[in-house]
């Protein structure tokens, strides 16, 4: 890797440990971990079940919005500085800094992911403990690659923001809402189910099943086939890519 990259990536991930967002992250994992001992108190039966899906359910949202709203206050916060003006005044190819800024963040999102199995090492089976962490850290890495790019093509927080939920609530609804589709109640045949039907289906070719991805039954019901985690790093891998080469050309079109 170029060593500008991985000056840049190195000083992102040191930025992030040295504000309040490790605190914060031990917080939040230790209030679900409260919380999910309250759950496992007033479970009439399987309680230990009950525990461990409301720890992995309630980590994986919170480990989301916590990278997805740092890689945006973040980046936003340089726009508004002019850190990133004085950083392109330098001898730096603009891919060079997206590509650092990337791996920096996506650093970040896998010490997340770390953190919030530690918990589920002890809740569940060592390798289901293994294969969360692992599926954690790949989606928090598109998560983190779908940040960027929202962030430098829109310019501010708020439309960012927006769109990465909203991206993020369609990609894990995408497979219910696919299968909804595919067997209506009425109106199979309308011209009107027909065109919906279309656009999700085109929509499924480009966006990832995020429901797919680090799964509670893995924790509850047993551990995945250690095929659909590579197949999970693979497809994490192509959308990683795909992103930041989308970052990269939007970011070449800006005037700064």
């Amino acid at each position: 890797m170029n060593h500008r990259i991985t000056t840049i990536a190195r000083y992102t991930l040191l930025e992030a440990l040295r504000t309040r967002l490790p605190l914060l992250v031990v917080v939040v994992l230790l209030t679900l971990l409260a919380a999910s001992f309250f759950v496992e108190s007033i479970a009439v039966a399987e309680g230990a079940r009950f525990q461990t899906g409301f720890y992995a359910a309630g980590a994986r949202l919170a480990g989301v919005f916590i990278v997805g709203i740092y890689v945006l206050v973040s980046i936003t916060r340089e726009f508004n500085d002019k850190g990133m003006d004085v950083a392109l005044a330098l001898d730096l190819p603009r891919s060079h800094y997206i590509l650092g800024k990337l791996a920096g963040f996506a650093a970040l999102a896998v010490l997340v992911a770390i953190a919030a199995s530690l918990p589920v090492a002890w809740l569940a089976a060592p390798q289901a403990a293994l294969q969360w962490a692992a599926s954690l850290g790949l989606e928090l890495a598109i998560v983190v690659a779908l940040a960027l790019f929202c962030v430098v093509t829109f310019g501010q927080i708020t439309p960012a923001a927006s769109f990465v939920l909203a991206f993020y609530l369609l990609a894990r609804a995408l497979t219910a809402i696919r299968l909804m589709s595919a067997n209506p109640i009425a109106g199979a045949e309308t011209f009107s189910h027909e065109a919906m039907r279309f656009v999700i289906e085109a929509l499924a070719l480009v966006m990832p099943a995020l429901d797919a991805w680090t799964q509670t039954a893995w924790l509850v019901n047993g551990q995945a086939p250690w095929t659909v985690i590579l197949q999970l790093a693979g497809q994490s891998a192509l959308y990683v890519v795909l992103l930041a080469a989308a970052t990269m050309f939007d970011f070449h079109r800006k005037n700064f």
